[in-house]
């Protein structure tokens, strides 16, 4: 029968609140292998053994536990005797040809200190037999083959090679937040990163329909679905935003749109984050990168919020951002051409050092109420889940 050892380790680390941490990332892994022939998921020391039903189902769970926060590694594994001889036979059953590799290791991780024998006695002798079966010379350090054994309380397990995981936490262990989500590259990041402390996050996304085409929410729509792999579960609001901007237009100054804009959403958002009891709101700005992002402008958006704003881009320079959206899969996406809400009437001149009494003034002309409460009220909200049911 085969099993999946999964390992964490940040985890590890929360003291009395690990057994809470681990339930959780024991329940995204049964949402994100759904479907699949999954006969048991157990939680032996340390680790989450998830036992296979059919071996067919492998390379589709070993897909999506790429996607799982909290997974630090992962490797199939083989449940073996807990006796020297029986796990010998097993390693050596199993060792590929001699001409996949030219050096190895052993490796023994012994969790059940009841168990006879020290775990460098054990790697040691097991490594004699894979020695005297395959002659490959042994290399601590740089090993073409690391053979692993795990000892467990009425367990033992081998596997040769393991994948990587993401890491980070359980979403779903870090509380919920608001993410903006545009149809550029930055803010899906912004909102991964946050997935990946274990918070859940829904999205609101910003559309200019009908002043512009409906390109920029099928992108949102599809952003969204990426997303939703890390986190199993989102809901995403299409929020028309074109009508508010003309209203803005035709009572501001040029130079103090974008601010307005920009505060407006934070408001709309926040008050999305009350219904669904968010802590916060997420979004891609970096310093610098356009003029609504600087330092200054920055504070007086903020100011409109009631609630923390969270940038954890606000630091890294484009290639940096775009690496990561090329690594969890949003890049290609995000530069498809579209018309979103920056690209109407934007003007041409905007305010880069933007001062709080003069934002004040200008808000004073708006039905600031009366527009939140208007695009709250049209927002089509739509759900999502991964896998697809």
């Amino acid at each position: 029968m085969t099993s999946i050892l999964v390992h964490y380790s940040e985890i590890a680390l929360k003291g009395k609140n690990r057994t809470w941490f681990v339930g959780r990332l024991v329940r995204n892994l049964h949402g994100a292998l759904a479907g699949l022939h999954i006969k048991e998921v157990r939680t032996p020391i340390g680790r989450v053994e998830i036992v296979l039903g059919q071996d067919e189902a492998l390379p589709e769970v070993l897909h999506r536990l790429r996607y799982v926060f909290g997974v630090a590694n992962y490797a199939v594994a083989s449940r073996v005797p807990r006796d020297f001889e029986g796990m010998a036979e097993a390693i050596v059953s199993r060792l590929p040809p001699k001409e996949a590799a030219n050096s190895f290791r052993v490796l023994v991780r012994r969790a059940d200190r009841k168990f006879p024998v020290p775990s460098p006695d054990l790697a040691r002798e097991l490594g004699s037999r894979v020695w005297s079966a395959r002659g490959w010379k042994v290399d601590l350090e740089h090993a073409d083959l690391v053979i692993r054994v795990e000892i467990l309380p009425g367990d033992a397990f081998i596997y040769m090679g393991r994948e990587q995981g993401i890491g980070g936490l359980p979403v779903g262990t870090g509380g919920r937040l608001v993410g903006l989500l545009s149809g550029g590259i930055d803010s899906p990041v912004a909102a991964w990163r946050m997935m990946k402390r274990g918070c859940n996050v829904t999205l609101v996304h910003f559309h200019s329909a009908p002043f512009l085409s409906n390109t920029s929410q099928e992108k949102a729509r599809r952003l969204a679905e990426v997303l939703t792999r890390y986190q199993l579960r989102s809901k995403l609001y299409l929020v028309p935003f074109g009508e508010l901007q003309r209203q803005i237009t035709l009572s501001v100054q040029g130079d103090l749109r974008v601010i307005i804009y920009r505060r407006l959403m934070l408001r709309i958002a926040q008050r999305i984050a009350s219904h669904v009891r968010a802590r916060g709101l997420v979004t891609g700005d970096v310093i610098g990168q356009v003029a609504s992002q600087t330092l200054d402008n920055m504070a007086v958006i903020d100011q409109a919020a009631q609630i923390p704003v969270f940038r954890p881009l606000v630091g890294m320079d484009k290639e940096e951002i775009i690496a990561e959206a090329q690594r969890l899969g949003t890049f290609d996406i995000s530069i498809v051409p579209d018309q979103d809400t920056c690209t109407l009437f934007t003007p041409r001149h905007p305010e880069t050092h933007a001062r709080r009494h003069a934002v004040d003034e200008a808000e004073r002309t708006l039905p600031v109420d009366t527009m939140i409460k208007t695009a709250v009220d049209s927002a089509v909200v739509e759900q999502l889940t991964y896998p697809r049911s």
